[in-house]
């Protein structure tokens, strides 16, 4: 009796084995080929798009005051973070040389103004001499021609013997003299001409050395400015970097020795980021702006787009495109200026900063997860389970990839090809070839990578809100 019972328990023994081991066989059949995705539901949201880039905070208006003379510096008048007004004098160097310069041709244009006052007082007398001898002349002509006539007169009396030889003589005489008289009066006449257009001359010449030694002045006055600095713009010091007693130097801007100060007008702040060349496009001037600051990182900015740059950037020289030497295959960067709106006031210059540029929104879009989105060659699809969602004869225009999302159905994933628009930071617009509430393969990496349309797949979780759904 107990050898049966024995028996009948190794019996029940045997068949639970059996049974569990059929189980797990079938259980293991029916998973075969099995994939576990990740899914969700195309929604209808709002998509942002928007173009990333770095770069620093900066004043709208800025200048370097840099070093135009040799010299030691004297005097500095103001502090690094002290405001300045338009025209103030701000640092002084040492310019005992150029002020003695100045002074010994303010003396030269002195002495040349004296020579151009007896120049002119030479031509007025030259001028006076000169209608002198106008004055004589005429009276000796007048005299000749008085003296003439009488000659005349005498001769004809001489002749009919009605004066005496001596009264000829005597008019003939007076005839010669007067004559000779307006010879003279015309030499003098010239000569006095001549050294008035003399005067004249110098008395130029004397003007264009007056005009030439001002010249001289004004240049020396140049020289002795570059000693002194003064602030081109209302501002604050922002940079100063020297101090009394070095020397500077006239130089590139920002060398050693050259830079003196920067005075920028903190007023109105800008952020200053490169694009990369691919987004630069979708760039356009009063777009919206957030900038973020690294030193006040809870503090996001808003401002707009105010400056594109025409010209690319070399991202690894800093250079412009067309004057770096390096190969024109190097990345390439263009400068977008950010205008502020809010600016705190403990912004400084040089702080790094990163823009989020929003280059364009749709309102309700559809949308999906931007790691949704894969490609397919024809080829990988042609070789796929049937059944697929694809077109079998596709226009040889087309390219060879194709964009698209795997939809779930009936425990199958299906490969669709969509139509994209704008893509947000996680998202991504849907123009064509989805349907809102479409279940759609969104994860994981690995899978998408490997997914053939066609395939059997099982739904771990939903990407969006980790709830099952039923696809």
């Amino acid at each position: 009796m107990e050898q049966q019972r024995k028996k009948r328990i190794l019996y029940l023994a045997s068949a639970i084995t059996v049974g569990v081991g059929l189980l797990a066989g079938w259980f293991l059949w029916s998973r075969r080929g099995l994939k576990t995705v990740q899914a969700t539901r195309v929604t209808r949201q709002d998509v942002t798009a928007i173009v990333t880039a770095s770069g620093e905070i900066r004043p709208e208006d800025y200048v370097h005051l840099s070093a135009s003379a040799f010299g030691r510096i004297v005097e500095i008048r103001v502090k690094e973070g002290e405001p300045v007004r338009k025209g103030q004098a701000l640092a002084q160097l040492e310019a005992v040389q150029p002020a003695a310069d100045v002074r010994a041709q303010q003396a030269q244009v002195q002495a040349s103004e004296t020579d151009v006052q007896s120049a002119a007082a030479a031509v007025e007398s030259m001028q006076a001499n000169v209608k002198t001898a106008e004055a004589a002349l005429a009276r000796a002509r007048a005299q000749f021609e008085r003296s003439r006539q009488d000659f005349v007169r005498a001769q004809s009396l001489s002749e009919e013997k009605l004066i005496s030889r001596s009264s000829f003589e005597q008019a003939k005489a007076d005839y010669d003299v007067a004559m000779a008289a307006v010879e003279e009066a015309e030499a003098r006449n010239t000569q006095a001409q001549a050294q008035l257009q003399q005067a004249t001359a110098q008395s130029a010449t004397a003007q264009e050395r007056v005009r030439q030694a001002r010249a001289n002045l004004d240049r020396l006055h140049d020289v002795l400015s570059k000693h002194t600095f003064y602030s081109p713009l209302n501002g604050v010091v922002t940079d100063l970097p020297v101090n009394v007693g070095e020397n500077v130097v006239p130089g590139i801007q920002n060398s050693p020795g050259s830079l003196l100060m920067t005075i920028a007008d903190l007023s109105t702040i800008t952020a200053e980021v490169l694009v990369d060349e691919t987004d630069i496009a979708a760039v356009q001037l009063g777009q919206r702006a957030e900038v973020k600051v690294d030193a006040f990182p809870e503090r996001p900015f808003s401002g707009q787009v105010t400056e594109i740059g025409n010209t690319a950037v070399v991202r690894s020289t800093g250079l412009a495109a067309a004057q770096s030497t390096t190969s024109s295959q190097q990345a390439k960067d263009f400068k977008v200026v950010i205008t502020l709106e809010n600016p705190d006031a403990n912004l400084r210059p040089g702080l790094s900063a990163t823009a989020e540029i929003v280059t364009a929104t749709r309102q309700q879009a559809l949308a999906i997860p931007l790691q949704a989105l894969t490609i397919r060659t024809r080829r990988e699809l042609s070789l796929s389970r049937p059944n697929g969602n694809v077109p079998a004869a596709a226009p040889e225009t087309q390219a060879d990839e194709l964009e698209g999302v795997f939809i779930v159905r009936e425990g199958k994933a299906f490969f669709q090809p969509v139509t994209t628009g704008i893509s947000g930071i996680s998202d991504i617009e849907i123009l064509t070839g989805l349907q809102e509430g479409d279940g759609i393969v969104a994860g994981s990496f690995e899978i998408l990578r490997t997914l053939q349309s066609g395939d059997r797949v099982r739904i771990e979780e939903t990407a969006a809100n980790g709830v099952r759904g039923n696809f």
